[in-house]
């Protein structure tokens, strides 16, 4: 089953109330996507705490559901 992009976008803004997120399906199949995550939370975090914080907000759908994640993180 697919993840839909607006699933993965209210996920993110849910567990990262600051985000601002861009998200595109790269194969239009609904499981490969990337996800462009800014927000001013990640000041002072290292690019892999950035992301672990976008995997916990997905809440465990990453392997699952969400088969597929480019990411890329930042302040804005």
């Amino acid at each position: 089953m697919a993840m839909d992009a607006g699933e993965i976008e209210r996920l993110i803004k849910e567990g990262i109330p600051d985000a601002q997120v861009t998200i595109r399906d790269l194969a239009g199949d609904g499981n490969h996507y990337a996800a462009t995550v800014l927000a001013a939370s990640f000041a002072g975090k290292s690019r892999v705490q950035q992301h672990q914080l976008v995997y916990q907000a997905l809440k465990g759908q990453m392997g699952g559901v969400l088969h597929a994640l480019a990411l890329q993180t930042g302040t804005p």
